[in-house]
């Protein structure tokens, strides 16, 4: 299927086809995973439900802030082509 056919059938998920190939992601997640497990012993447990709380805004706002990027990014894409189109980029 191309992915126009993907779009009309609602099979194109951009968000879920990303897959980053910087080396330093790895080890981001790592460290982000050591310190949770850490925190975990050594906060009560009222205590590290406000650090997941806090973890899942933090999810939620980056989420929010990786559409807004994505929507930004296509508008420029077709705004170039366009140009292009237009013949005003040559």
């Amino acid at each position: 299927m191309s992915i126009l056919e993907d779009l009309y059938y609602g099979k194109w998920y951009p968000s879920e086809r990303i897959k980053p190939k910087n080396p330093e992601l790895e080890l981001v997640h790592q460290k982000i995973s050591d310190s949770m497990k850490a925190l975990k012993v050594r906060l009560s447990e009222q205590d590290y439900e406000s650090i997941e709380e806090l973890s899942d805004l933090h999810d939620v706002l980056i989420s929010i802030l990786s559409a807004s990027d994505y929507i930004s990014g296509y508008k420029a894409g077709a705004l170039t082509i366009i140009e292009i189109i237009n013949g005003k980029i040559i």
